[in-house]
C-alpha cells in the first residue's frame, strides 16, 4: 500500500485529484493539508472537508498558510467559482479540522514514518517551503515529492510566462527547488498536452453515482471558463495528472532531468519557471520534468475517480 499526504488548495481540479487518490486500490491517503491559493484558506479548508464528506472518507485535515510568503494574496475564484467548487452550493461540512498547523503536521508526519510517505503538492508551495525551513532534513524523510506547478516553456496562464501555483508564491518555489533535489514536476504545458477531450468529459458527466453528481456540479463552471477564455473544448486536469504520477510512476512515458529555478525579480517574468534545457550551467539537475504520460491509463484513473 502506497501512503500519501496531499497538500492542496481545493479548487475544482484539486477535487478531481483527491477523488482519484481515494479511488485507487493501492493508495492510502494519510492526511490532507490545505493552503490558500485558488480561494482563501478558509474556503480551501472547508472544501477539503466537503470533498471528504462526498467520498465518505475520514482522514485528518490540517489548515496551513493563509497567504504567500512575500507576494500579495490573490486567488483564482474566476476559474473555480467564488466557493472554489464551481459555486456548486454544497452545504457546509460539519467535519472538524485538526488544530495542528499544516506546516507542523507535514514535519510530524514525515518524522513518524520516515521514508514511507509520498508528498503530493497541488497548490502553492507555501506550506512545504515553511516546513522545509522548519526542518531542513525534511526532503530526506519523504519518500518522494510530486509537484504540480510551473510553465517550463514559458507558456503561462496567469501571466504570459507564469503558471498559477508558481506565480502565487515564487519564493516558496525557490525554497523547495533548492532543497528537494529529484522532485517530480508536472507543468502547465504538460497539463494542456494531456487535457481531457469534450467527449471524455461528457462520459464522466453521464455517469450515475454520487461522485459523478459531485463532478457535474463542481466542474461545469471551469469548463465554461476554459471555453470562454481559451476557446478550447477540453478540460485541463493539472492536479489529477500530478496525483496520477504519484499513484502510478509507470504512467510517465517521457521525463527529463534538468536544473530548474524560479524567477523572483523580473518585472515581466516574476514567477517564471526557468529550465536549463541544454544543461549550460554547472548545476546538477534538481527536477524531473514529466513531459508525456500514458493517457489511456490516466483516462481509466479518471473514470474510477468518478464511478
Amino acid at each position: 500500500m502506497n501512503r500519501f499526504v496531499i497538500d492542496t488548495d481545493p479548487g475544482v481540479d484539486d477535487a478531481h485529484a483527491i477523488m482519484m487518490a481515494f479511488a485507487h486500490p493501492e493508495a492510502q491517503v494519510e492526511a490532507i493539508t490545505t493552503v490558500a491559493g485558488n480561494v482563501s484558506l478558509e474556503r480551501t479548508t472547508a472544501n477539503a472537508c466537503t470533498i471528504l464528506d462526498v467520498l465518505e472518507q475520514d482522514v485528518p485535515v490540517y489548515a496551513g498558510c493563509s497567504r504567500p510568503l512575500v507576494s500579495p494574496t490573490s486567488d483564482a475564484s474566476h476559474v473555480h467559482g467564488q466557493d472554489g467548487l464551481g459555486d456548486s452550493r454544497y452545504p457546509p461540512s460539519k467535519r472538524k479540522v485538526d488544530g495542528e498547523h499544516a506546516v507542523n503536521a507535514l514535519v510530524r508526519l514525515a518524522n513518524a514514518s520516515p521514508g514511507e510517505l509520498t508528498l503530493v503538492t497541488i497548490g502553492p508551495l507555501t506550506n512545504v517551503a515553511l516546513a522545509t525551513r522548519l526542518d531542513p532534513t525534511l526532503p530526506t524523510k519523504y519518500k518522494r515529492l510530486v509537484v504540480m506547478g510551473g510553465a517550463i516553456r514559458g507558456t503561462g496562464i496567469v501571466t504570459s510566462v507564469a503558471e498559477f501555483n508558481a506565480h502565487t508564491d515564487p519564493e516558496a518555489v525557490a525554497i523547495v527547488f533548492d532543497a528537494w533535489p529529484g522532485l517530480t514536476l508536472i507543468s502547465w504545458e504538460t497539463t494542456m498536452a494531456h487535457a481531457l477531450s469534450a467527449e471524455q468529459v461528457k462520459k464522466l458527466m453521464a455517469m450515475d453515482s454520487p461522485r459523478a453528481e459531485f463532478f457535474r456540479r463542481i466542474t461545469q463552471w471551469k469548463i465554461n471558463f476554459i471555453q470562454q477564455s481559451m476557446d478550447r473544448h477540453v478540460l485541463p486536469t493539472a492536479d489529477g495528472l500530478a496525483v496520477a504520477v504519484a499513484l502510478e510512476p509507470d504512467i510517465v512515458r517521457k521525463v527529463e532531468a534538468h536544473y530548474v529555478q524560479i524567477e523572483l525579480a523580473g518585472h515581466h517574468t516574476r514567477g517564471q519557471t526557468v529550465v536549463d534545457w541544454d544543461d549550460q550551467t554547472e548545476h546538477e539537475p534538481n527536477v524531473n520534468l514529466v513531459l508525456e504520460l500514458d493517457m489511456e491509463r490516466f483516462w481509466e484513473l479518471m473514470q474510477a475517480a468518478v464511478r
